[in-house]
């Protein structure tokens, strides 16, 4: 579900945009802007409309200007509606993936096994190789769809487990993101995958809406990122998906080949330095720093590589 927050109807305004995208699109932070207009050979790196994904943007961005090529970051550029088609057409260069999400947008019938990574890559790596776009090494970080609970309610229901739902479920209203009940991952992969049938479905636009409502007592159930910052903080506890309803979801950086010919193991290798490091507790945590605590997404991702060694510490 991630990257659909926005109507199809703006994301194809949003589309037409993108074919003028440096005159057209309203301004991102680039990595380091240039002097005088985008240099020949600019990989635009581009993130989905949410936090996560503008953070992802910037940390592989920041890794691949640091490699000594030319950068422009397009952060929330939009849902992936508007975004698979940019990549597809040429008009980005690299965008930080989910595996199994984005295999299931672009061959929604495959018959892959969706838990295993390798798998799920070799089947992305093949259904991207039509567009020219290769899938590059993943990280141990994943984001998959949870199903989130207050402690409170997980203490009062003895819940550990999705399953665990299913005898009190009935009376449970459950929030999550408008398009989870045509999603089989959401809602219609509880009721098949756990046998849950909620009393009602909130739709909430963002998951920073979905945590208040939870926090609030509006909604008893929540479907969230399983690396939301919120999730750091203690008061919400993540079911354990015991019958594996969701699918491998490790980050995998997708980049056209055209610049990998050009900049050869210079931007592969600067792109896989951080795919090795990233791990889904880090992730977690600068989830909380930006969507909890207020941070810039731009100064978290520098940080993040500084502290790996990827980027020299200034100052």
């Amino acid at each position: 579900m991630r990257g659909s927050g926005i109507r199809l109807g703006r994301a194809a305004a949003l589309l037409a945009c993108a074919l003028v995208l440096a005159s057209c699109q309203p301004g991102q932070p680039a990595a380091e802007p240039p002097a005088s207009g985008t240099p020949p050979g600019t990989v635009v790196v581009a993130s989905f409309n949410f936090p996560e994904s503008e953070l992802l943007a910037a940390i592989y961005g920041l890794a691949v200007q640091h490699a000594g090529i030319p950068v422009r970051l397009e952060l929330n550029l939009g849902p992936r509606e508007l975004v698979q088609p940019a990549l597809e057409q040429g008009l980005v260069d690299l965008v930080p993936e989910y595996l199994g999400t984005a295999l299931t947008s672009l061959d929604p019938a495959q018959a892959t096994p969706m838990s295993k990574p390798v798998a799920v890559r070799s089947a992305l790596a093949r259904a991207l190789s039509r567009w020219q776009v290769r899938v590059l090494t993943p990280a141990a970080a994943q984001d998959q769809n949870a199903v989130v609970v207050t402690g409170s309610t997980a203490r009062r229901l003895r819940l550990h487990t999705v399953s665990d739902l299913r005898r009190v479920a009935g009376g449970l209203i459950l929030g999550g993101p408008p398009e989870c009940p045509g999603r089989p991952y959401c809602l219609p992969g509880l009721r098949s995958a756990y046998g849950l049938r909620f009393a009602r479905f909130l739709p909430f636009d963002t998951e920073q809406q979905r945590v208040i409502a939870l926090q609030d007592g509006v909604v008893n159930v929540a479907v969230l990122f399983s690396t939301d910052g919120n999730l750091a903080s203690g008061g919400l506890v993540m079911l354990a998906d015991d019958r594996h309803l969701q699918p491998a979801e490790n980050v995998v950086p997708v980049i056209r080949a055209d610049v990998i010919t050009r900049y050869g193991q210079r931007a592969s290798s600067a792109v896989d330095a951080v795919s090795a490091r990233l791990t889904s507790a880090q992730l977690t945590f600068l989830n909380w720093r930006v969507q909890v605590d207020g941070k810039d997404a731009l100064a978290e991702a520098r940080g993040w590589l500084q502290r790996q060694g990827i980027l020299p510490r200034t100052g």
